[in-house]
């Protein structure tokens, strides 16, 4: 992470305050590089929204950044005042969000949304204004580009909305693109154009998406590195390749095996699945908040909170059966392969 382009430390992320405090995103660090795609993955409430409006600082009250740091090519973003972080947002890191529908204004036409965004980042007339935003309509394969200027977003498919916030935050070139689930309820083809389209211009400009996902097939394609995100926490960070190749944490090992693979026999049996929920943030149980589920907890997961152990420069997890000063029961410990000591296969 030493040369990352968005470097996040030890974030910190609660709504409201006291007892009943939800502590929404805990201790997240993570770094994307110039050019990279950073990949977060994990189950809805794991946290993944949250963080990204942590780091553009978007949160609504009572939501609050209680501690970290968002660094920016190395400047601090936290300490910054609204009016700084206003010519941030959009410039120099934008984002995508899931529902175009509702992130767009339904009462400005499409050409008046992207061309107020140039208009507020570039020293530029409405006219030319105007000009760029039928330019980076086409640069987005929106059909009849000249049309579609100036028709509202319900006058639009899902496809082309998703295309319009594609055009709006790429529109004033940004260092850093965070994309929030940016093909949910879209067919698969046009998931795979809309994500072709970010890799292009990722490619063009050289800017680092963080690409927030539940798809794991996305992930493996599209990613460098890939963080699985459980109860508020990273709890494994690794380049994609070596993630899938062989799973460390408990959970990352499910929500693999959880998945459908040609490879398997036919059967009727349903696929493997977790038991019970994930943990309320409002009251978060001692010890590691994955234990309560976890297939391979012992003893000691209950009360102790696991650290991020390293693993590798660019591998890290967060569980106490990789921690070296923990005794482990045998046959609890998996190797690359993904199994067992005892010769079992890891759920």
């Amino acid at each position: 992470m030493a040369d990352a382009l968005l470097q996040v430390e030890d974030l910190h992320t609660v709504f409201g305050a006291g007892r009943e405090a939800v502590q929404a995103v805990r201790g997240v660090s993570f770094g994307v590089e110039r050019g990279e795609t950073l990949g977060i993955v994990g189950e809805s409430g794991s946290g993944k929204s949250v963080t990204a409006l942590s780091v553009l600082r978007l949160l609504m009250p009572p939501g609050r950044v209680a501690s970290g740091r968002v660094r920016l090519d190395g400047s601090d973003l936290l300490p910054l005042s609204e009016r700084q972080m206003r010519a941030v947002r959009g410039a120099r890191i934008a984002m995508v969000f899931q529902d175009p529908m509702t992130a767009l204004n339904p009462t400005l036409t499409v050409g008046e949304q992207i061309a107020e965004t140039i208009q507020a980042h570039q020293k530029v007339t409405k006219a030319e204004a105007w000009a760029q935003a039928l330019d980076w309509l086409k640069r987005v394969r929106v059909t009849l580009p000249e049309r579609r200027l100036r028709q509202y977003p319900h006058e639009l498919s899902g496809g082309m909305r998703q295309r319009v916030m594609l055009a709006i935050a790429f529109s004033c070139r940004p260092e850093v693109l965070l994309a929030d689930e940016p093909t949910t309820a879209l067919d698969v083809t046009v998931q795979a154009q809309i994500l072709d389209l970010m890799d292009e211009l990722k490619a063009e400009l050289g800017t680092a998406i963080v690409l927030i996902t539940h798809d794991l097939g996305v992930v493996a394609q599209r990613c460098k590195d890939v963080a699985v995100m459980y109860a508020g926490q990273i709890v494994e960070y690794a380049p994609a390749g070596d993630l899938f190749a062989a799973p460390k944490h408990p959970y990352t090992q499910a929500l693999l095996a959880s998945l459908p693979d040609w490879r398997r026999p036919r059967s009727n049996e349903p696929l493997p699945a977790l038991p019970g929920q994930p943990p309320s943030l409002v009251h978060i149980p001692p010890g590691c908040p994955f234990a309560p589920r976890c297939p391979r907890a012992f003893a000691l997961c209950p009360v102790r909170v696991p650290a991020d152990t390293h693993l590798e420069e660019d591998r890290t997890v967060r569980c106490l059966l990789y921690e070296p000063d923990v005794e482990k029961p045998a046959g609890l410990i998996s190797d690359e392969d993904g199994h067992t000591e005892d010769g079992g296969i890891v759920p």
